[in-house]
């Protein structure tokens, strides 16, 4: 509805358009005519208006809904990654790291 508050005039205020009638002035009837026409325009304006507004809407609603599956998805991801076992290297390296602590505990039980 917001292209409503743009518009200068609605179907009502053109089909209740009185003009002046002069000597020299514009045939009433082709006038008449030409107005119910643009009436007519305004009508399938409005109607596309509100079909196009219930539809943004709708996608507003699934971009909402798809944003969140994202930050859902994102944390599993996240989640799978820190749960992931360390690979042959990590494990080597902890072994490593565990035997010289070991050595050094020795030492000073020894000394």
């Amino acid at each position: 509805m917001i292209m409503k508050e743009k518009l200068t005039h609605s179907v009502r205020s053109i089909y209740d358009k009185a003009f002046a009638v002069e000597f020299k002035g514009y045939a009433a009837e082709e006038v008449d005519s030409f107005l119910d026409d643009i009436i007519k325009d305004y009508k399938i304006f409005d109607e596309l208006m509100i079909t196009y507004e219930n539809e943004m809407s709708l996608l507003k609603q699934n971009n909402a809904a798809l944003k969140s599956y994202i930050i859902e998805l994102e944390a599993k991801v996240k989640f799978k990654e820190e749960s992931t076992p360390a690979n042959a290297s990590d494990i080597l390296k902890r072994l490593s790291r565990l035997e010289s602590l070991l050595d050094i505990s020795k030492r000073s039980i020894d000394e």
